[in-house]
């Protein structure tokens, strides 16, 4: 039976780079099996019409999750989950909408699927790379997973990639209305709780490229909600381990 791939891409003011992300995403679905790869907009209400857009497209394998409004992407990413479980489908691939994430590296991505649990796209394990990223946003992701490791006494070099594939196992093992964080803190959070549910995660190598088109989302807020969260589960693991 051939195993259903569902990618999951959030959206807000993502029309510049919606449209080629998509083309980039069909042309790799041409050479495999019909039907094993599906595509989900979630879109958050974007005032610039991204949702309107990509209905425009009439993509045979791409459907549109419409949200109310900015609500985060955590959120929106647990609002794909939901809509995928219920389809049947076997695995939930994240994927950013600004062509960071290159469909290029799906096949390695799919592939290591099938294998493990949860695979996570990652930067800084050798042959990851980064490129036209400023130094600072480099120092911030290292920093960050970093941090979040020895915080959490994880041992993965890339917590904050969002580039990754959960099965459907690990997904519905997984108490979504106990997640907590709705920004990046996101990815550090999903990651730490499939691993302590005894879940395989692998890191596999990708090529991580900065945006040519909108703008990051970002912000101050969002990278305090990330520390604030892992410093709490970090002292609250202290406290389970006494």
């Amino acid at each position: 039976m051939v195993k259903k791939y569902l990618i999951i891409i959030p959206t807000y003011n993502e029309s510049e780079s919606i449209v080629d992300l998509l083309q980039r995403i069909e042309k790799f679905c041409a050479g495999r099996e019909p039907g094993s790869i599906s595509v989900l907009v979630v879109d958050d209400n974007s005032p610039d019409l991204t949702a309107d857009l990509v209905e425009s497209l009439g993509m045979e394998n791409v459907d549109i999750l419409r949200r109310p409004g900015k609500g985060g992407l955590g959120p929106a990413y647990l609002a794909g989950f939901t809509w995928g479980l219920a389809r049947n489908f076997d695995f939930f691939l994240e994927m950013d909408a600004d062509g960071s994430h290159l469909p290029e590296d799906l096949p390695e991505m799919l592939s290591a699927s099938q294998r493990c649990d949860l695979v996570i796209g990652s930067r800084w394990v050798p042959g990851g790379r980064v490129i036209n990223w400023p130094k600072s946003r480099q120092a911030i992701s290292k920093m960050g997973t970093w941090y979040a490791g020895s915080a959490l006494h994880l041992p993965y070099k890339d917590l904050t990639s969002g580039f990754r594939v959960f099965s459907r196992a690990a997904l519905t093992a997984l108490p979504f209305a106990q997640i907590q964080t709705r920004g990046y803190g996101f990815q550090v959070e999903m990651a730490m709780r499939v691993h302590d549910l005894g879940f395989t995660i692998v890191e596999v190598p990708i090529t991580f490229v900065e945006r040519a088109a909108g703008r990051s989302k970002m912000t101050k807020e969002i990278v305090f909600e990330a520390w604030k969260m892992v410093t709490i589960w970090g002292i609250q693991r202290i406290f389970q381990r006494k």
